[in-house]
């Protein structure tokens, strides 16, 4: 195996590794010819070409310069050949509409990956923003806003 993929947490310490010098040809070689991701907005990407080109679009528009770190890794193996690569994620740097630096953000990654003669690859991502002091989100009037259940306010009454 070659290319720093020998165990399945190579692929999402790539994947920071290919964000950072603004690669999206290294971030594509990181999944199969028919991946899926799942952005953290619900973009989905069907393969390797629409994951590269989106990821190109982002690192040139939205995330020039920007440093994605990596933390709180945790392989799930499925058997010899699969598993599931959970990571915490910060990213800053990124580009706001105004062309100012927006705040620093962290989320969620899930990697599905599988072992083939080349190493590791991923077949499927999930990107997830983490919102704090959030637990779901509510949806009215066409936006979505932070909500959390846990302790609600007291009725009025």
């Amino acid at each position: 195996m070659t290319g720093g993929r020998d165990r399945p947490e190579d692929v999402a310490a790539g994947f920071a590794r290919a964000w950072n010098r603004g690669d999206p040809d290294g971030i594509a070689d990181l999944f199969v010819a028919d991946a899926d991701f799942v952005n953290v907005v619900g973009l989905w990407w069907r393969d390797r070409e629409s994951i590269r080109r989106a990821h190109d679009h982002g690192l040139r528009v939205i995330f020039p310069g920007s440093t994605l770190r990596l933390s709180g890794t945790r392989v799930r193996d499925l058997g010899a050949d699969a598993a599931v690569v959970h990571c915490r994620w910060s990213i800053t740097g990124q580009t706001g509409l105004d062309g100012a630096t927006t705040d620093r953000r962290s989320g969620v990654f899930t990697f599905v990956v599988r072992r083939d003669s080349d190493g590791w690859r991923a077949v499927a991502a999930h990107n997830t923003d983490r919102v704090s002091g959030a637990e779901t989100h509510v949806a009215r009037a066409g936006e979505l806003s932070p909500a959390d259940y846990r302790d609600p306010p007291p009725s009025a009454g």
